[in-house]
């Protein structure tokens, strides 16, 4: 990791992550570091469902699949916030929500497959 000072006093740091085996230097500040390593640590975790799925192949296209999933998810969770606190949702409803919604995705590029 490595420090680079600005006049903010917040000091901007640059970060070594790792994604689905693939190292990346990050920038933030440094009160943003904790939840980066957390966001990084979800999207690996997201990337590497759909990889080990066997359904899709390639970093670049597992990538593309885990930010339609997560965006997704993000969309419906804006239009229909849950009243329900975190601790009581149904993590195999979640997960067959998902199932159908990877499904669907690669259903619709399954057709792109000749242009690739």
């Amino acid at each position: 990791m490595t420090q680079k000072p600005t006049g903010t006093g917040d000091a901007k740091i640059q970060l070594d992550v790792q994604i689905v085996g693939r190292e990346y230097k990050i920038a933030c500040r440094e009160h943003e570091r904790s939840d980066l390593l957390e966001a990084v640590a979800f999207l690996d975790r997201r990337m590497r469902e759909i990889r080990d799925a066997g359904k899709v192949s390639g970093a670049e296209r597992i990538a593309v699949m885990a930010a339609l999933n997560i965006a997704n998810e993000l969309l419906r969770e804006r239009r229909a916030p849950s009243l329900m606190p975190a601790a009581e949702v149904d993590g195999a409803d979640a997960r067959g929500r998902i199932k159908a919604m990877q499904t669907a995705i690669d259903q619709a590029m399954a057709g792109q497959e000749t242009l690739f």
